[in-house]
């Protein structure tokens, strides 16, 4: 009977937040906000299906060890420093100043202090999930204020990750007055600081060595078990020999992963099973939420909302300017922080945990949550109308002209696109060798995909630009450079799903011309349809070569070599390398 409520509980879920995600979706919406209506839809407080919650939340604990690994496996140092000195001064106020007033408004409705600092904690951090959607969706991500912005949650990622290491230290039962929360605070950073370095000199050398060896094998599966291995080992090693959060565990060992060269793969790999544990744990959150608290506290959630909505983005928009930047830069800033979303539920989550946070602080951070992250992408719409009333004000021009003088204003145009490939190749056996030094030869820089390791280790040593991965994941395409590219060539023949691979670019970028590999003729077809502009099948070239090989043999004149190439071409149509379009034979 345990079993079958397991199953009930992943499949009701599951079910649910695929109704609801795709109807949010479909309204322009986070899909986060449908999987938090699925928990809703299927948690005891609606009629109908009730899922077993906890089970949900055991399940729920697995998808906050798969989101911390991510972000660490994602973490990239380079982003904070080239904007450092407005994202951490930034972050750090802006939380700071959250905290602060939502503290004001728990201790108004009576709530402890306790209470109060971790409701504030929870509210103070956006979500990067729904900063991201909404910085591509309006092309912003590659902006200046799309670089401060995603360096601004790096900052509060990492004090996300300390406070969820320093929350059970200082909030325990016991740990009174300021000397137990010393005591408390100093053996946490004390036990902090050997996991780091037990985990960063141990798993540094041990956990590529283990990819190194399992990527050998060449299974797929035994790759994503080992990474997942990897990730839930240390999270739970973190907090059973060092006694704390498994959070801080899975986040360092996608720090440690990352700095493997594996750091593509094991995302990509591991990508599926982060997702599919995710949707579950917004769902067991949205399963916490009543309904009829709302009629009991409306103030609470108003409140609340004030200060994600009105707060936080007055705090950042100051800062920013402050700093001197200009007004565009930080309306933008400031509208993409105007949300809350994964890291305040798993902060909410701690709190309730040790007793600190009750279920109406609870409740009215996820009516809040899905309230805001509603409202961000039309609130994000305003910034034009916004900067189109107010650039003609006096107090609008004098900021820009300061943005001038401390020249930042040039941070209003967008930075300048990075350098991208001209050509991927995907494969590196002879074709895809040859193609690439032609490449090469002829000043077109060339990105190979390749799953071998000591291939891409020695192209990478030769100074020819390689990644390890499985090039049918989408994220794959992207980190080689697809999106601006000019040409795919897919030179590995046999290759599974080399029809996806080549809709997945071709989604990517409509442009690209795309020339395939297949063995036999009767994939030509499918590769076509699927967006290729040419395809070269092995079977139908041998059929050509030994025809051309025979005749030559037999004393044919070029003549009629022709025509006889010209007769196996007609009687095997797939051999028209080309399919409605023509090949673009216009220089790379």
């Amino acid at each position: 009977m345990h079993d079958l409520t397991l199953i009930l509980t992943v499949t009701g879920g599951l079910s649910a937040a695929l109704v609801f995600g795709y109807l949010t979706h479909r309204l322009g919406l986070s899909s986060i906000v449908g999987y938090l209506v699925a928990g809703i839809a299927v948690g005891p407080h609606t009629p109908g299906f009730v899922a077993n919650r906890v089970l949900a939340e055991q399940l729920a604990e697995i998808g906050i060890i798969l989101l911390m690994f991510g972000v660490g496996l994602q973490f990239h140092f380079k982003e904070l420093l080239e904007v450092r000195r407005v994202a951490v001064p930034g972050a750090l106020c802006q939380s700071a100043a959250a905290t602060l007033l939502s503290c004001l408004v728990a201790r108004w409705l009576g709530w402890s202090w306790s209470a109060g600092i971790v409701f504030g904690f929870a509210v103070s951090v956006a979500s990067t999930v729904v900063l991201l959607r909404v910085l591509v969706d309006n092309n912003e991500l590659h902006t200046p204020a799309g670089h401060i912005a995603v360096g601004w949650l790096v900052v509060e990622d990492i004090l996300t990750v300390f406070l969820l290491v320093i929350l059970p230290a200082l909030f325990a039962p016991g740990n009174t007055g300021p000397t137990g929360l010393l005591v408390a605070a100093g053996t946490s950073l004390v036990k902090i600081s050997l996991l780091v370095a037990v985990i960063f000199y141990v798993g540094g050398r041990l956990v590529p060595w283990m990819l190194e060896q399992v990527a050998r094998t060449r299974s797929r599966e035994l790759f994503t078990l080992t990474v997942l291995v990897v990730a839930l080992g240390i999270a739970v090693g973190a907090a059973k020999i060092f006694g704390v959060s498994m959070a801080l565990g899975a986040f360092l060992a996608g720090m440690v992963v990352k700095q493997s060269d594996f750091s593509l793969r094991a995302a990509t790999e591991a990508l599926p099973m982060r997702d599919a544990f995710a949707v579950l744990f917004f769902v067991s959150v949205g399963m916490l939420f009543d309904p009829g608290q709302l009629l009991q506290a409306p103030g609470l959630v108003l409140a609340t909302l004030a200060v994600i909505l009105v707060g936080k983005p007055l705090a950042a928009l100051i800062l920013v300017l402050a700093l001197g930047y200009a007004p565009r830069v930080a309306l933008a800033v400031a509208f993409a922080l105007a949300q809350i979303g994964e890291f305040s539920f798993i902060l909410a989550s701690v709190g309730r945990g040790l007793g600190v946070l009750g279920e109406q602080g609870s409740n009215a951070i996820v009516a809040a949550a899905i309230i805001s992250i509603s409202l961000n992408p039309l609130l994000y719409r305003l910034i034009q109308p916004m900067e189109r009333r107010a650039r003609t004000t006096r107090f609008w021009q004098y900021l820009e002209t300061r943005s001038r003088r401390s020249g930042k204003h040039a941070e209003l145009a967008p930075l300048p696109p990075a350098s991208r490939a001209a050509a991927v190749v995907i494969g590196y056996g002879p074709t895809g060798r040859t193609l690439t030094r032609l490449l090469t030869e002829n000043d077109i820089e060339p990105v190979v995909i390749e799953l071998n390791l000591q291939t891409v280790r020695e192209l990478q040593a030769q100074g020819i630009s390689a990644l390890l991965g499985d090039a049918s994941d989408p994220t794959v395409l992207e980190a080689a450079g697809v999106r601006g590219a000019a040409a795919l060539i897919i030179t590995s023949a046999g290759m599974q799903g080399t029809a996806e691979v080549i809709r997945a670019a071709r989604d990517l970028n409509p442009e690209l011309q795309i020339i395939a590999r297949s063995i036999y003729l009767r994939e030509v077809p499918e590769l076509r349809k699927a967006g290729a502009a040419a395809v070269f099948s092995g079977e139908g070239e041998i059929a050509l070569n030994m025809t051309e090989f025979m005749l030559r043999r037999l004393g044919a004149t070029e003549e009629q070599i022709d025509r006889e190439r010209e007769r196996v071409r007609d009687e095997l149509p797939a051999l028209h390398h080309t399919g409605g379009d023509q090949v673009d034979t216009s220089p790379l």
